[in-house]
């Protein structure tokens, strides 16, 4: 089942946690909170001096929710219990993507810099892996259930790239910008099903492409999305794999869509 949440602005990004879906549009500094359920707004978290966010990501177990911020080379920690406290650190510049690890720290993908951070929930620097010459532009991260890592990225080629723990590329996806079933157009967001399928949103192509977790060709569809007007430039994507709840926010068509009931990403039309 597909469900629709319009508004007036691009959206940059969508996360969840439970039920709460939290959005960020394009020049706000404040995250809406809308019930996934109800498709109302709860209420909006105020988080002041928020630039262009290319990431957003909750932490149920640090109670909270983070969101990067490129303009001002920052992560903002937004709590979610209590007081709705924002704190915020600096980080490498023009912070993009990022996501909760498996041992709850937060991973943030460095655009400007090229390179991987990760952090503590309170801010402490863990861990930092450059990324070899050909990557540029990265944009979209998420951790695979072996620790491994995957990212999107542009520049010369567009690609997503399983990578190893030194920054090299194992596997990828991709090459030269293009529009056919092995290119991609300005990939940005980033999911994986519980049985490692990867779902990348190909923005400029207006397109889902469902891939392995080898990164194969031979393996890649696209995933149609039944809604008006078909996809309009979608840029981030979340998978809650509790709820098998898939969001997809757009830039163009300004909309968090919603699938219900999607257990797994090999359908080729929701």
């Amino acid at each position: 089942m597909t469900h629709v949440i319009p508004g007036h602005a691009p959206v940059t990004r969508v996360t969840s946690l439970g039920d709460d879906v939290f959005i960020v549009r394009h020049n706000s500094q404040q995250i809406d909170v809308y019930s996934a359920v109800s498709l109302t707004l709860q209420r909006r978290l105020s988080v002041p001096g928020l630039g262009f966010s290319y990431g957003l990501a909750a932490c149920a177990s640090n109670k909270c929710l983070y969101a990067s911020d490129f303009n001002n080379h920052c992560i903002h920690r937004v709590e979610l219990s209590g007081s709705n406290a924002v704190t915020k650190w600096s980080v490498g510049c023009g912070p993009a993507g990022l996501t909760v690890s498996s041992d709850k720290n937060v991973m943030v993908v460095i655009q400007d810099e090229c390179k991987l951070q990760q952090f503590t929930t309170h801010e402490t620097l863990l861990q930092t892996i450059q990324f070899q010459s050909d990557i540029k532009w990265p944009r979209g991260v998420i951790q695979l259930f072996s620790g491994q890592f995957v990212i999107s990225h542009g520049g010369t080629h567009h690609r997503v790239c399983l990578l190893d723990d030194e920054g090299a590329v194992v596997q990828s996806y991709g090459s030269t910008q293009g529009s056919d079933l092995t290119k991609l157009n300005n990939p940005m967001g980033l999911a994986v099903d519980k049985h490692g399928n990867i779902l990348v949103a190909d923005e400029d192509n207006n397109r889902l492409l469902v891939l392995d977790r080898s990164l194969t060709s031979t393996s890649a569809h696209e995933m149609t999305v039944s809604v008006d007007g078909g996809l309009k430039e979608p840029r981030s994507l979340w998978y809650d794999k509790s709820r098998g709840r898939l969001y997809i926010c757009e830039w163009k068509g300004r909309r968090v869509i919603i699938i219900d009931h999607l257990m797994d990403f090999t359908a080729s039309k929701i």
